[in-house]
């Protein structure tokens, strides 16, 4: 995408959660991820490369020692059983016997989601939990419900903080949709 495209899809976008809600949001995740872990010493693994924005935040907001990692995987497509996924960077970290937490960016449909908290529990992870930024409410049957949750969006093309619309526009600090995507 060139710079001028870039520049015009956020001026035509539709503002959905300014910087103030999104900050309230991870605030509001770190209180409850402290609550349910400071006393287990857990793994964070971010989801590259949407889940880098909220899991950097999220990790300043962590008053707990913690052990930090990173994984990259993707689904192999719709008609796949299982819920299989494609690892392009599994965890350098071993999570047998750790409490996990797995921060992503959005919860869409949920299928990549899923798989890879089945093979983190596979991997013999203690227990794996999930934390997403934003949930798209789109009114789908999501094979896993996130155990911490930023907040929600509409069923629409949302990008910004961690998401992106074409590449670009990952790095904004608030939530825009696509216009006449409703």
């Amino acid at each position: 995408m060139d710079l001028q495209k870039a520049r015009a899809m956020l001026a035509h976008a539709d503002l959905i959660h300014d910087e103030t809600v999104v900050q309230a949001a991870v605030s509001k995740v770190s209180a409850e991820i402290g609550e349910r872990l400071a006393d287990k010493y857990p793994l964070v693994l971010c989801v590259m490369t949407g889940g880098a924005v909220f899991c950097g935040q999220l990790l300043t907001r962590l008053e707990f020692p913690l052990d930090f990692d990173y994984l990259h995987a993707t689904r192999y497509g719709p008609e796949t059983q299982g819920g299989k996924i494609s690892w392009r960077s599994a965890p350098w970290t071993s999570v047998k016997g750790r409490s996990v937490l797995v921060v992503d960016d959005i919860l869409d449909e949920g299928l990549t989601l899923a798989a890879v908290k089945e093979s983190l529990q596979r991997m013999g992870a203690e227990q794996v939990l999930t934390a997403v930024f934003a949930d798209k409410l789109n009114g789908k049957k999501k094979p896993i419900a996130a155990d911490f949750v930023g907040l929600t969006v509409p069923d629409r093309f949302v990008f910004g903080f961690g998401m992106d619309a074409g590449g670009v526009w990952r790095n904004l600090p608030a939530v825009y949709a696509m216009k006449g995507d409703a």
